[in-house]
C-alpha cells in the first residue's frame, strides 16, 4: 500500500470526514495535473466537485494534520492578487506592512481578505513540480507561485502570457543578461515575480530610432522605483541577478489584457474564516499565533450566551442533575455553532463565546439555540434552561491569551455587554447585525419583528442601537 492509499484509508475511518470528499481527494491526487495540486483553493475545489464547503474545509484540515496536504498561509496584495509572503502558519505574518512592487502600494495585513489559506499535496503523497518552484517556467511560476488562489486564471493562461509579455529571461544566481526589444506606445512594467521587484516605464511621445537603455539589478531588497518616461522604439535592458536563487525578469505590457486578467477573481478560504472554523480550533488549538502577535480582522461577529438563573438551578435540582443539564446544553450549543460555520472560542462558567465570519450565520445559530433549549425544556417538562444571547459585529484583533487563540478589542466587550441586556428567550443584537442584508432575510423568513431600542452599555461611552428579537 502506497503512502497516498494509507493516508486516504485513515481519513475514511475518521467520523469527522465526509467520505465523498475523501473520494474527491483520491481523484485529485491520482488524476489531476501538477498545478491543480499546488495551493489548492478549498472553496473552488468544493464547487467543482459539488461538495459542501464546510465539509471540504474540515476534510482538508484533517488531511493536513495527517500529512496528506501541507497548509500554507499567504499574504495577498489586494490590488493584483499576488502572494507577498507565504508561511506554514499565521506565525509567519510578522510585518506591520507589506509592499507590492507591481502595484506600487503598501498594505497593513488583515485576516479578512489579505490572508488566504491553501493546501498543497505533500511530496510523501505525490511529488509535483511546485515542490521545487525554481524549476518552473515563467508562466507556471506566475500561475502557481506568484498569484494567490483568488485570481481566476483562464484556461489559455500560457497563450495569454505570450501576448502580454514582450520578452523574458531566466537568470541564474550571479548571472547577467541583456534584453533587446521594441517599446510599444503603452505603459510597460519590467517585473520579476521571484523578488517582486519592478520598474515602470511610461512609453509616450514620438517614436525614436535611437536605442534607449535601462539597468535593472535584482537583489533581496527591492525599493520602489519612480516611473521612467521613454519613447516608443528600441530598448536595451541590462539585467543582473545579485540574489542566491534563479529570477525570472520579464517585460509586461500593462494594457487591457493584463488588467482584465487581474480583475478575474473567485472566492477563497480566508484566514478569518478558518479561525472561525470549529474543526480548525479543535485540531490546531495551541499552534496558531505567537504570544506577541496582534493580527487585525476588520469584521467578525461575536455571539455570547449565558444561562439565566444557573445558581438557582443547582439549588433546585441538585448538583448532579444540574451538571448533566449544563453539560448537555454545552453539547447542543457546540454542535449548532459548528453546523452554522462558527467556532466556540471558550466557555466561561455557564457562558459561551463563539465567533462567526458573518452576522447571518450568528443569527441562524442564535435562533436554533433558542429552539433547542425550548425542546430540551419540553422534554423535561420544566423551564430549567433559559438561555440569554447577545450578538455584535465589528473589528477586532486575533491574539493569543492563556495559551490559546482568542480575540481582543471593543467589539468583544460590546458583544458581552449586549448579552447582558438579554432576558430569557430574548436575543439581543446590535444594528450592524440585524441590518445585515442576509441576517435580516433570515429574521423575516422566521416571521420575527425585532424591536429597536437605544441603550447605554456598561463601560461603553457611546449610545448603542440594539434590537430585541422576540
Amino acid at each position: 500500500m502506497g503512502e497516498d492509499e494509507r493516508f486516504l484509508a485513515i481519513l475514511r475511518q475518521s467520523a469527522d470526514v465526509d467520505t465523498d470528499v475523501v473520494a474527491a481527494f483520491e481523484r485529485l491526487i491520482r488524476q489531476a495535473p501538477d498545478h491543480e495540486l499546488n495551493r489548492i483553493n478549498a472553496l473552488a475545489f468544493a464547487a467543482r466537485n459539488g461538495l459542501d464547503e464546510d465539509r471540504v474545509i474540515a476534510a482538508f484540515l484533517h488531511a493536513a494534520r495527517l500529512g496528506v496536504f501541507e497548509m500554507s498561509w499567504n499574504v495577498l496584495c489586494p490590488g493584483c492578487g499576488g502572494v507577498l509572503e507565504s508561511g506554514m502558519s499565521l506565525k509567519s505574518i510578522n510585518q506591520s506592512e507589506y509592499s507590492c512592487a507591481l502595484c506600487a502600494a503598501g498594505y497593513e495585513p488583515t485576516l479578512d481578505e489579505m490572508v488566504e489559506v491553501t493546501f498543497t499535496v505533500s511530496p510523501r503523497v505525490r511529488k509535483i513540480a511546485a515542490h521545487d518552484p525554481d524549476t518552473l517556467p515563467m508562466d507556471e511560476y506566475m500561475r502557481q507561485i506568484f498569484w494567490g488562489s483568488g485570481v481566476d486564471l483562464p484556461e489559455g493562461f500560457d497563450r495569454l502570457i505570450d501576448e502580454i509579455v514582450l520578452d523574458a529571461v531566466e537568470l541564474p544566481p550571479g548571472e547577467r543578461a541583456i534584453l533587446s526589444l521594441q517599446l510599444p506606445a503603452e505603459f510597460v512594467i519590467v517585473m520579476d515575480p521571484v523578488t517582486h521587484a519592478a520598474h515602470f516605464i511610461d512609453v509616450k511621445g514620438e517614436p525614436t530610432r535611437e536605442r534607449q537603455s535601462l539597468s535593472f539589478v535584482l537583489n533581496e531588497s527591492h525599493p520602489q522605483n519612480e516611473t521612467l518616461v521613454m519613447q516608443p522604439g528600441p530598448l536595451r535592458i541590462s539585467l543582473e541577478n545579485r540574489t542566491n536563487r534563479r529570477v525570472l525578469p520579464a517585460v509586461w505590457v500593462a494594457g487591457h489584457e493584463l488588467h482584465h486578467l487581474l480583475e478575474q477573481r473567485r472566492p477563497f478560504l480566508t484566514a478569518k474564516r478558518l479561525l472561525t472554523n470549529q474543526t480548525f480550533r479543535d485540531l490546531y488549538r495551541t499552534d496558531t499565533l505567537d504570544i506577541d502577535q496582534r493580527l487585525k480582522i476588520t469584521s467578525l461577529t461575536f455571539l455570547f450566551t449565558d444561562l439565566k438563573g444557573s445558581t438557582e438551578l443547582y439549588e433546585r435540582v441538585g448538583d448532579l442533575v444540574a451538571y448533566d443539564l449544563v453539560r448537555e446544553h454545552f453539547r447542543v450549543l457546540n454542535e449548532i455553532v459548528a453546523t452554522d460555520g462558527g467556532a466556540v472560542v471558550k466557555t466561561i462558567g455557564d457562558a459561551v463565546m463563539a465567533t462567526f465570519s458573518t452576522p447571518d450565520h450568528a443569527i441562524s445559530a442564535a435562533l436554533r439555540m433558542r429552539d433547542a433549549m425550548r425542546s430540551l425544556n419540553e422534554q423535561r417538562g420544566s423551564e430549567d434552561l433559559l438561555l440569554k444571547i447577545g450578538i455584535h459585529e465589528g473589528p477586532c484583533l486575533a491574539v493569543t491569551l492563556n495559551d490559546r487563540q482568542d480575540y481582543f478589542g471593543q467589539t468583544v466587550n460590546i458583544a458581552s455587554r449586549v448579552q447582558g441586556l438579554a432576558v430569557s428567550r430574548a436575543i439581543f443584537a446590535t444594528d450592524s447585525v440585524v441590518e445585515n442584508r442576509e441576517a435580516s432575510q433570515i429574521i423575516e423568513l422566521k416571521g420575527l419583528r425585532p424591536t429597536l431600542q437605544k441603550t447605554a452599555l456598561r463601560g461603553i461611552n457611546d449610545e448603542f442601537l440594539v434590537y430585541e428579537i422576540p
